[in-house]
């Protein structure tokens, strides 16, 4: 007995001493860099059509590409996106979030070497939804994976990683494409995902997988990776496996953990940002960034102009990075919503003057202003803050499958964006359309207000509280019977 309170006693003197030590951070934002240059990937994926599509015009193929197969070519990614949710949501949690990270790898090298050697556009088609099939999955992996090694400091920090991976990818794209063709392009991204395969090796699985696996021995070399030699590494342990604990204990059917109140308004709050992010104009504006430059009486090279859009749209979201954990989630939404509805005001209403002959010759800074400024503001908050949020407000019960929904809608909404956007500006006009984002952006602002909780500083089991779970995460049926029990007694 003497010898097990000795022990016990050093044990309480060692976590006291790493408490005041405190747990390094370099190994976390290390991991989530690598594990984020997924991102970087579906990035690529999504930039290529922008210089590629110009030149495939150019019969760089050997075969003949309409507007409408180039309609298709860019709409493919976010439908092979799409379809890539759902399988990770049911192999994520058997496989691993390293080891799909890795397999997800095959599909894009198959997918790019299809484009580099295609036959057809049918070729080209199925090589963009392969790529794009593991872009969607990748959205669900990443963020699960960067948001369950982060300490909650600098979970908001890691989370944004993500979408300024994914930003730097699109800028890549954009470079790259000026100084090479078609297929050199292709090339150059096809290479990006062997070079993460070669740095993944180098970081741990998620210490939470180890967990759901009863590995604790693996679970601890893991956070002990991400913590440091002086983290407290067990006690942190210990509050994983309770977490875990609860969660099977309080484990149900799929669909009845769906029913619960966190989980419900989870969800809402999920697919609501991620409609907002999709239909608040971002496509549009970086569709027409070089009609709006040109409108604007610029005298750059559209790839210049490019280029230089997908400039700001990185370095904003980098700015994001840094201050998401001291201003919070919700104020970066809510400025960020509210200037985009002002941007695309004004960009509707330039058009619109232009449209019935006004004189717009003194007012030419301002589409070229706006743009500007919503791509600056889109990424300091709806580009990179709907990614973080999913990996943070769903119950472990469901946070899997969950994600992938969100993510699928994410990918969906995007599909509907880029397929029918030029069918719309068709239909109802430029300005029209521009105002129907201003529509979107103003109840966005409501929604951010009135729903969307802050995030910043919370643990897990916080975040759940604040979305209605109580003291357990259990449904509505669950919780009833409990609290009538308690009350015969």
């Amino acid at each position: 007995m003497t010898s097990e309170k000795i022990a016990m006693t050093q044990r309480a003197m060692v976590e006291e001493q790493e408490a005041r030590i405190g747990n390094q951070k370099w190994t976390q934002y290390l991991a989530a860099f690598i594990a984020t240059i997924g991102g970087f990937i579906a990035g690529t994926a999504l930039g290529w059509t922008a210089p590629a599509g110009p030149m495939m015009e150019n019969n760089q193929y050997s075969f003949v590409i309409s507007n409408e197969n180039l309609a298709w070519i860019g709409a493919c990614m976010p439908l092979g996106a799409m379809l890539g949710c759902p399988v990770t949501a049911g192999l994520v949690d058997k496989l691993g979030r390293k080891n799909m990270m890795l397999m997800l790898c095959i599909p894009t090298l198959v997918g790019w070497a299809m484009i580099i050697w295609a036959e057809s556009v049918a070729w080209i088609c199925a090589g963009r939804l392969l790529t794009g099939f593991a872009s969607g999955s990748l959205s669900v992996i990443v963020p699960l994976y960067t948001s369950e090694i982060a300490e909650k400091e600098i979970r908001g920090t890691l989370g944004t990683y993500f979408q300024l991976q994914v930003t730097g990818g699109i800028l890549f794209t954009y470079v790259i494409g000026s100084y090479f063709n078609v297929f050199g392009l292709t090339i150059i991204c096809a290479i990006i995902p062997i070079v993460y395969v070669a740095l993944m090796v180098l970081i741990p699985e998620s210490p939470n997988f180890h967990l759901m696996k009863g590995n604790v021995e693996k679970a601890r070399l893991s956070l002990r990776y991400f913590r440091g030699p002086y983290g407290t590494v067990d006690q942190e342990l210990s509050i994983m496996q309770d977490s875990l604990a609860k969660t099977e204990r309080e484990r149900v059917p799929l669909m009845e953990a769906f029913q619960t109140t966190p989980a419900k308004r989870g969800l809402f709050i999920g697919l609501g940002v991620m409609l907002l992010q999709q239909f608040s104009g971002c496509n549009a504006v970086i569709f027409y960034a070089t009609f709006i430059f040109k409108e604007a009486g610029s005298a750059m090279e559209p790839n210049t102009s490019t280029i230089i859009v997908g400039i700001m749209s990185v370095l904003a979201t980098y700015v994001s990075t840094l201050i998401v954990d001291r201003l919070g989630r919700k104020i970066l939404l809510l400025s960020s919503i509210i200037v985009m509805a002002i941007c695309t005001l004004l960009i509707g209403a330039f058009f619109y003057m232009k449209a019935y002959e006004y004189d717009v010759s003194s007012i030419g800074f301002i589409p070229l202003t706006s743009m500007c400024v919503f791509i600056i503001l889109f990424s300091l908050g709806f580009g990179p803050i709907p990614w973080m949020l999913i990996g943070e407000i769903f119950p472990a019960q469901i946070k899997g499958t969950a994600c992938s929904v969100a993510c699928m809608a994410n990918w969906f909404f995007a599909f509907i964006v880029t397929k029918f956007f030029s069918s719309l500006v068709s239909a109802i006009h430029i300005y029209n359309t521009f105002w129907l984002f201003t529509l979107f952006s103003i109840l966005g602002t409501f929604f951010v207000i009135c729903i969307v909780p802050e995030t910043k500083g919370k643990t897990m089991d916080e975040i759940q509280e604040m979305l209605g779970a109580g003291s357990d995460l259990t449904p509505p049926t669950h919780a009833n019977a409990s609290i009538d029990t308690k009350e015969k007694y």
